[in-house]
């Protein structure tokens, strides 16, 4: 299988799970699952926990916060070095006037690295729960036409091995930043 092959077959199969508005009640649903991975909501909800949660999940707040941004960063720079435009499409005008590149999915990457902490992080519970929700944010990005299967995938894996490396520098954070915590 030659590239092109490869890149229109990963066209043919996202555009056959994209939804549109008409299929009303699953396109709510997917339309805010595709939302409920953005940075800026995660963060705002992770500074509203660091100010005004249980000392016990304060650090995981730090830990999470501190990886959406490092990930953020790492993200941006993939996506205008490779430079592959999102999809065509109608919806998610914030996301297309802002970044109009799709390869990772920054989104993908990011809830799946919030699952790994999760589950390192604990309590159990809550990493399951993220380890449910992630794949659902990640299709839904793609069933509202904004990625594609493969910029998912790619941001899964991105988000996989950024998750495991938080764990690791972990105990950095705590060393050097411990008024955070």
């Amino acid at each position: 299988m030659t590239w092109k092959s490869l890149l229109e077959f990963d066209n043919r199969v996202s555009h056959r799970m994209r939804l549109t508005p008409e299929n009303r009640g699953w396109w709510q649903i997917v339309t805010v699952l595709a939302h409920s991975g953005d940075s800026w909501f995660l963060l705002a909800a992770l500074a509203v926990v660091w100010l005004f949660g249980n000392p016990a999940w304060r650090g995981r707040a730090v830990v999470f916060g501190v990886g959406i941004v490092i990930l953020a960063c790492l993200v941006l720079a993939i996506k205008f070095t490779v430079r592959r435009q999102r999809p065509a499409g109608e919806w998610g005008a914030i996301y297309r006037n802002t970044d109009p590149h799709s390869f990772p999915s920054g989104h993908a990457a990011r809830v799946l690295m919030l699952a790994v902490l999760g589950l390192v992080l604990g309590p159990l519970w809550f990493g399951l729960l993220l380890i449910v929700w992630a794949p659902l944010v990640s299709l839904a990005r793609v069933m509202t036409g904004l990625h594609y299967l493969s910029d998912i995938l790619a941001g899964m894996i991105l988000g996989l091995l950024a998750g495991l490396a938080m764990v690791a520098i972990q105990p950095l954070l705590i060393t050097f930043f411990p008024f955070l915590f």
